[in-house]
């Protein structure tokens, strides 16, 4: 019994913390690129809704997810054109993304799917089981017995850290996110990267989205981020910037959200359980917060030199 716990709990808190981890390293590549992005929770929404109208009208579950990936790759250039080229401020504008994606998921999804019980319903994404692995004592359950997503987020972690730091645009990236001045100087296009960086983080909040409303629930409900995004956020700040460490917070604020399922039926108020995974959240921020440094020009505009002659 105690094993079969085990697995149980270890299958959600994995399965719990994709979402977490798409969204983190679509944050990542932003600030990476000097983007600061607070709006995550309102890109995730807009995914979660995009998924589940693209796999409704499609019939096919992969293309809800390549709709949401569609649909918030054009949200993160919109994003990128405020924030880059007109220099708005980026937290001002990562607020209104949240209430602007809270805003349309909610109109759209009572016009379009319905809520509360009568709310349309889509196939998820599938499960599939490795053989082999599957049978490891413990572990294999849990982590070889989980839907597609699961393994390519897993998979994406080494794929992002590989792009970032053993190519030469992983390089500019970090030289973009940095030192924007410098290496505007040595003709590497700042304002192209950041475009292709918010992009990249559109696409990769579609699918963090949609592994929410597809992997999980496989239907759209109002405000179903729930703060994941933030969460999401604070893993970029709790794994200092790294996709490995932003995984591993992932996993962390993944297996808190398990927890505080797991135990909603004790005799303690549920409302305290349900607190949990935000007070963590909340302590890692205030613990690592001041430890972490963040790339230098992270938050900050930038003018090219033909931009401050014009």
């Amino acid at each position: 019994m105690e094993a079969e716990m085990w697995v149980s709990y270890a299958a959600a808190a994995i399965r719990l913390s994709v979402p977490l981890m798409i969204a983190g390293l679509a944050i990542l590549f932003m600030s990476r690129s000097g983007i600061l992005n607070i709006g995550m929770e309102g890109m995730m929404l807009i995914g979660s809704l995009s998924g589940v109208l693209g796999a409704y009208y499609t019939g096919n579950v992969w293309g809800g997810v390549l709709t949401a990936m569609a649909v918030c790759g054009v949200v993160g250039l919109m994003f990128g054109f405020l924030v880059i080229t007109t220099g708005a401020d980026q937290v001002i504008i990562g607020t209104a993304m949240n209430l602007l994606g809270l805003g349309l998921t909610t109109v759209f999804g009572r016009s379009l799917l319905g809520m509360g019980t009568e709310a349309v319903q889509v196939d998820s994404i599938p499960v599939i089981r490795i053989p082999l692995l599957a049978d490891i004592p413990w572990i294999g359950p849990a982590l070889f017995e989980q839907n597609t997503l699961t393994y390519m987020a897993l998979l994406l972690v080494p794929a992002v850290s590989l792009l970032l730091y053993r190519t030469q645009w992983g390089l500019q990236v970090r030289a973009v996110g940095e030192n924007p001045l410098a290496t505007d100087t040595l003709g590497v296009k700042v304002h192209r990267i950041r475009y292709m960086c918010c992009i990249i983080g559109g696409m990769l909040a579609g699918v963090a989205g949609s592994a929410l409303s597809l992997g999980i629930l496989n239907q759209f409900t109002e405000n179903m981020v729930a703060g994941r995004g933030f969460i999401a956020l604070s893993a970029v700040i709790f794994g200092r910037w790294t996709p490995t460490g932003t995984m591993m917070a992932s996993l962390l604020f993944g297996g808190a959200d398990a927890l505080q399922l797991r135990f909603q039926n004790i005799a303690i108020p549920y409302q305290f359980m349900l607190m949990f995974p935000y007070v963590l959240t909340m302590a890692a921020l205030a613990w690592f917060s001041g430890k972490a440094k963040q790339p230098a020009a992270t938050g900050l505009s930038y003018k090219s030199a033909a931009d401050r002659h014009a």
